[in-house]
């Protein structure tokens, strides 16, 4: 059975299931272009399912593609 798609994950969940920092995670969050997130007083919260499609959304299949999106952003 998978894992519940509603899922709320906190930063340090978050960052393990992408295999990035928590930092990366709060640069990304001032910058944007990071994962959508919920803010609820100080506590930050990623859901599940809006993490599996940022990592879909930034799937590339080789290095040419990696750096033509990069330039795009």
């Amino acid at each position: 059975m998978g894992a519940d798609p509603d899922a709320a994950y906190n930063e340090n969940q978050a960052a393990t299931l992408l295999g990035v920092s928590v930092r990366t995670l709060q640069a990304w969050r001032v910058r944007g272009g990071g994962p959508p997130y919920v803010k609820i007083g100080r506590a930050v919260r990623y859901q599940r399912r809006a993490l599996v499609t940022f990592q879909q959304q930034n799937t590339v299949t080789s290095t040419t593609e990696a750096d033509a999106r990069r330039s795009r952003s």
